[in-house]
């Protein structure tokens, strides 16, 4: 493996997929409550289309992959996927994010095949609340998928909170105090703006205004990881058992230190999630090219990969919902 760097010198090592743009909730962040145009099942990739993609990456450095959606879950075989893509060489993490919905179904399966982890989104505790956020009714069915990871040992399971002024910040400590006993991993993330969400992105808050209500509760003391290699920044209450993160992409960019590629549901290659720059696979894979052709594709997606996002220049890109991207 020679590894992969952008002309920043980055290293480039992960890749996120998304699998489909399918979702079965309606986030208030994420889409507008009509939904978003999906795709015809023809435009996604193959799983064989997939498994070729991530050989191709693997043989120039990526070993970690994501997988993402819409909702991974809803897309019929997932574990089969992940059964291919686990067993191919340097390949030595894959993980998967979801809302947890499905999650206790598949948990032991997914497991089996070869996945490590999970990051659930969790935006709230409160039923009613979450039914607005969602737009669904299925809290109990998060909490029970969030268990059943834990019990088949996809862990750490990590929790991905959008925190929102006005909608869930008053939940803040709740989340955070469950770090302490419970061995919660919590994420607290900036809410980032979204082209497809038609009535306006919720106000994000700052990641150090949530810090400065969360420390009502102790002080918080850096730590690392438990696993993974993201972006958030780590935090723990003394003698807690579990972790709080912040995940900031508005009010401090970590763009200096990206190291990811995201393949879209319809076989884009793209070099940053805020970016309409994309590079096709899905037309060379069906048109016969070479594992070299894919790697070739791959290292021009690389070569392409900006310097950081626009957002504080009020920059969206609007050519995609984030379901098909995969976040």
């Amino acid at each position: 493996m020679t590894g992969l760097s952008d002309s920043f010198k980055r290293p480039i090592n992960y890749l996120r997929i998304s699998v489909t743009d399918r979702c079965n909730l309606r986030c208030i962040y994420c889409m507008s409550s009509d939904g978003v145009y999906l795709m015809p099942h023809e435009a996604l990739l193959a799983y064989e289309e997939i498994h070729l993609i991530v050989k191709a990456a693997a043989e120039l450095g990526i070993s970690k992959i994501r997988i993402t959606g819409g909702e991974p879950l809803v897309r019929l075989g997932l574990p089969e996927l992940i059964r291919m893509l686990a067993q191919i060489k340097g390949i030595d993490d894959i993980s998967l994010t979801t809302n947890g919905v499905l999650l206790s179904r598949y948990a032991a399966e997914l497991k089996s095949a070869g996945l490590r982890r999970v990051n659930v989104s969790l935006d709230t505790l409160k039923p009613e609340k979450f039914e607005f956020i969602t737009r669904g009714s299925r809290l109990d069915d998060v909490l029970k998928g969030i268990e059943a990871a834990k019990s088949v040992g996809l862990s750490p399971v990590k929790l991905n909170m959008v925190v929102m002024a006005g909608i869930n910040d008053d939940e803040l400590t709740d989340f955070a105090a469950k770090t302490i006993d419970e061995e919660w991993h919590v994420r607290f993330i900036e809410c980032m703006p979204v082209a497809s969400v038609s009535t306006g992105t919720p106000k994000s808050i700052p990641a150090t205004e949530m810090r400065e209500r969360i420390e009502k509760l102790g002080e918080l003391e850096p730590c690392l990881p438990e696993v993974g290699n993201g972006p958030a920044k780590y935090f723990r209450f003394a003698k807690a058992k579990g972790t709080v993160g912040f995940i900031t992409p508005i009010s401090e960019h970590f763009c200096f230190k990206c190291n990811r590629l995201r393949l879209t549901s319809d076989g884009k290659l793209r070099p940053c999630l805020m970016s309409e720059d994309e590079i096709d696979l899905r037309e060379p894979l069906r048109s016969g090219v070479s594992l070299e052709g894919l790697k070739q594709l791959i290292e021009k997606a690389v070569a392409k990969k900006p310097l950081r996002h626009r957002i504080a220049e009020g920059y969206i890109p609007k050519d995609r919902p984030f379901s098909q991207v995969g976040g």
